[in-house]
């Protein structure tokens, strides 16, 4: 059995409309486990279903081989830590972290003691008694970090907790929440619509769309072999291309756009050779387009609509008939004052999936 483990569940904010429909989730302890998705997918229904702010209407809830499922908050034993921080302003970091023991009955002497541990733990000694609004975001976010961690939690939900912080306080934090889940070994379930923060702190991405699962996986096999057109497009495949599967073999797949024929080396798992004939989608990646250059293999000639020249990489905005297109090369523009260009696509960084 699990550590965690969601069966069946139905759960939302207004009876008989819920956001997660016959849901199951599945996470082993030790894990670090993100929750990846747009707006709306039902991450953060997910999250407050595990936590207990959400009663399920229909499933159970487990955790450690226990039945949660009509556990209150405040009677499990997780660890929360949300976007906007959630620190008393009243209190000092000391007390701020002390909350949760004082409200367990903690003894003093113990307090003190786990208040100063977790505090060092997350680079924050000497800090106990300042306020939070003498902190900055990335200080605020670990003393909210530290609040959470020092009731020693089976669990920890992280709910979008750097989506307040600068690219830069986001980097830093997120090798900070690595390196203390590896050092605590804690199951930590984190919440984000960032793909990068998912993929550089993960053991296993779990990518959601309109309540359902899309696919689960390591960082590298979401980000590498998206398993349906909606991942693929979350993931950064963002050019997508209609056409007709031709033929279906162990080497990849052969497909018509527009009459030229594309040659594909990854293939969805979902195709069979019953989609011979059928409509599918071809989806790339924009720095995985080759322009102007002598064509290579899938090669088509394409509109120019505009360059954007960004020092390291020019981007194109391009057209294949109704299609718009978009490519990212090294350098300084290399098809500059044409209206017209070829691109190619190498057969390995081409994705075809059933049409979309």
């Amino acid at each position: 059995m699990a550590f965690i483990e969601l069966n069946g569940i139905d759960a939302g904010y207004e009876k008989g409309k819920p956001i997660l429909k016959n849901f199951h989730l599945s996470v082993e302890q030790g894990e670090l486990v993100s929750l990846l998705g747009p707006s709306g997918c039902g991450k953060t229904t997910t999250l407050r279903t595990i936590a207990g702010f959400i009663m399920a209407e229909q499933g159970s809830v487990t955790i450690g081989g226990k039945d949660y499922t009509n556990v209150p908050p405040n009677k499990r034993n997780i660890g929360l830590v949300f976007q906007n921080y959630a620190l008393f302003p009243h209190l000092t970091v000391f007390d701020n972290v002390a909350y949760g023991l004082r409200r367990r009955k903690v003894e003093k002497p113990e307090i003190a003691k786990r208040v100063t541990e977790v505090l060092k733990l997350v680079s924050l000694n000497g800090f106990e008694s300042r306020f939070p609004a003498q902190l900055s975001g990335g200080q605020r976010q670990r003393v909210a970090l530290a609040r959470s961690i020092v009731i020693q939690p089976e669990l920890l939900l992280l709910d979008e907790p750097l989506s307040n912080l600068d690219a830069k306080l986001r980097d830093e934090m997120r090798a900070e929440l690595s390196r203390l889940q590896h050092q605590l070994g804690i199951t930590m379930i984190y919440v984000t619509h960032d793909q990068v923060e998912a993929m550089s702190l993960s053991s296993r991405i779990i990518v959601m769309n309109e309540g359902l699962i899309e696919q689960t996986g390591t960082p590298e096999q979401i980000y590498e072999s998206p398993a349906t057109p909606f991942v693929a497009r979350f993931v950064g495949f963002d050019n997508h291309i209609d056409g007709t599967l031709l033929e279906l073999g162990s080497k990849g797949v052969l497909v018509d756009v527009e009459g030229v024929q594309f040659v594909s080396r990854r293939p969805s798992p979902n195709l069979s050779k019953a989609d011979e004939g059928k409509k599918v989608s071809l989806f790339f990646r924009p720095d995985d387009t080759l322009i102007g250059a002598v064509p290579g293999a899938n090669a088509m000639e394409v509109g120019i609509d505009f360059s954007n020249y960004q020092g390291n990489t020019t981007q194109y905005a391009m057209h294949l008939g109704a299609h718009a297109l978009r490519a990212v090369v090294v350098g300084k523009p290399v098809a500059d004052g044409v209206e017209r260009t070829v691109f190619s696509i190498p057969p390995e960084k081409l994705i075809v999936e059933k049409g979309a």
